[in-house]
């Protein structure tokens, strides 16, 4: 079992800095950040940026892996973020995991006044969106050691596509690759659509397993859709040991952090269900994802 954290990007520099730090320091896999431009009822308060977030962690880390939880195409052009995010990945040496998912309702689908999108036509620029992020990070720029190529000829074309949703003409990016055949990838998705998709082209799948406020429920669920997941890749012809398979511990009405003994049980029902790495949430002072760092220190003793 891997184990990761999500820190929430309300924090100013240094403080976030300190949650960093100390994520690699108890010894965690992976770090999260969210992806949103606000996000529910945090709306109101602080709520830095992405992209910034994970390139300032980079630069305060050396082992940890660092991540989007989870990039959506709500707000995001697939060009564009495809060279901010691998750039970060150069900074970070080689760290970055790329959490993608169809993104929310809530106040990032609206934000640039962009029409409410049925579910279908959400998946379908989803699917866009992660496929061209997949082809794009995986482009190498000739020249790509700072040269202009060394031989005169014209430019290579780069990446071109023309969908429904999204259209690139000769996009390239910062040049070779930090990670091969590009930085994993991670899919958040529950239907049968996404779960194809995630089995199609990630390295790895991601879910929440819902908002279910009853716990037994809401485990049944998690169960089910990992079922689902190996379902998907026996119809894919897929190993589904090659994807990983990451589950969102929290909820409003379920925090994993709660307390020691909480962490135990959760880690313990997610590794019986097939889980190959867990997600908890950095403790908040107040509200949501309430908690004490005291018991974070106490789990990260396990985590050695």
């Amino acid at each position: 079992m891997r184990f990761g954290v999500v820190i929430l990007p309300q924090y100013d520099w240094p403080e976030a800095a300190r949650r960093w730090r100390a994520a690699e320091e108890y010894g965690f896999d992976h770090a999260w950040t969210y992806d949103h431009l606000s996000w529910r009822g945090l709306a109101g308060e602080r709520w830095h940026a992405t992209v910034p977030t994970l390139t300032a962690a980079a630069t305060v880390t050396k082992r940890i892996g660092l991540g989007t939880f989870v990039a959506s195409p709500n707000y995001r052009h697939p060009v564009p973020f495809a060279k901010d995010i691998a750039t970060v990945d150069q900074i970070s040496g080689g760290r970055i995991l790329l959490g993608v998912g169809s993104g929310g309702t809530g106040f990032d689908a609206f934000v640039l006044g962009r029409p409410e999108l049925t579910p279908r036509e959400r998946f379908a620029r989803f699917a866009e969106f992660a496929e061209a992020l997949d082809a794009l990070l995986r482009f190498e720029q000739p020249g790509a050691d700072g040269g202009a190529g060394g031989t005169g000829d014209a430019a290579p074309a780069g990446i071109s596509f023309e969908g429904e949703w999204y259209t690139a003409s000769g996009a390239r990016m910062v040049g070779e690759p930090s990670q091969h055949p590009r930085m994993p990838l991670h899919v958040a998705a529950d239907g049968p659509r996404g779960l194809a998709l995630a089995v199609r082209i990630a390295d790895g799948w991601v879910t929440t397993a819902g908002d279910d406020d009853d716990t037994e429920a809401w485990w049944r669920r998690a169960g089910d859709l990992i079922r689902r997941l190996d379902d998907a890749c026996a119809d894919a012809g897929r190993d589904p040991s090659t994807i990983s398979r990451t589950l969102s511990l929290d909820a409003e009405a379920r925090y994993s952090l709660a307390s020691v003994g909480a962490f135990d049980e959760a880690v313990g029902r997610a590794a019986e269900f097939g889980y190959t790495d867990v997600v908890s949430h950095w403790p908040r002072e107040h509200g949501l994802y309430a908690g004490d760092e005291s018991v974070l220190d106490e789990v990260a003793q396990r985590l050695a």
